[in-house]
């Protein structure tokens, strides 16, 4: 719900927990002490104003940081990057499906120790991961192999299609490249489809009345 409170923080978690969402997408990054932290960008000068790198410093020193509120200020000490942990929690007390980005590209123990964080909750029936990465998923189907997953990628390639299929890995397409025909074909060769990013709320009933599974929003309910 980033169109109402700053993206990929708890307070916008819960803003879209106590809504009719379906799920709440986040993504995910490995501090350079192992920790695994919520954010979308690699680096905080868009969110935070600060030229640094998720990925090359400690999880204390992300702790210190606050964000952007969406008015620009930087008054609410609630609005920090957040953590898997949060994330999973406020997910599991909402009731809400978890469609987890694999932001990085991550190696086969760092996928195992986010399954294993995420099954300390008991919600891995409630998680499907998505990434640009395909090696991610494959790492997950390897953990997991019936374990809900969804490539993030723009253009739908009959390629592509095949190679979904037979990795059984569903759709998470730019909503752009979606019209009635692609996504019966899709439906018709056994995937599930979610798309990206639909704020215009014509498109989403559109979508929606041709049969996509999933619309991920920042704002429309």
């Amino acid at each position: 719900l980033s169109g109402i409170e700053t993206e990929n923080t708890n307070a916008a978690f819960i803003a879209a927990g106590n809504r009719s969402y379906y799920g709440i997408e986040t993504d995910i990054h490995r501090t350079a002490d192992g920790k695994f932290v919520v954010m979308h960008d690699f680096n905080l000068n868009r969110v935070a104003g600060l030229d640094i790198q998720i990925e090359e410093v400690d999880f204390s020193v992300l702790q210190e940081i606050i964000l952007f509120d969406k008015d620009g200020s930087k008054n609410r000490e609630d609005l920090r990057i957040s953590t898997l942990d949060n994330y999973i929690s406020i997910c599991k007390k909402y009731n809400k499906h978890c469609v987890l980005e694999l932001k990085s590209h991550f190696t086969k123990e760092e996928i195992l120790e986010i399954i294993n964080i995420i099954k300390g909750h008991q919600y891995l029936d409630s998680v499907t991961f998505i990434s640009f990465d395909y090696e991610n998923l494959i790492k997950i189907k390897e953990y997991l192999p019936e374990q809900s997953a969804q490539f993030l990628f723009g253009e739908i390639t009959e390629e592509l299609v095949k190679k979904l299929i037979a990795d059984k890995i569903d759709v998470d397409v730019y909503h752009e490249a979606l019209n009635k025909d692609v996504i019966d074909m899709l439906h018709n060769n056994g995937l599930m489809i979610n798309c990206w990013t639909v704020d215009a709320k014509e498109r989403g009933e559109e979508l929606a009345q041709w049969g996509v599974d999933y619309i991920t929003s920042d704002i429309l309910e």
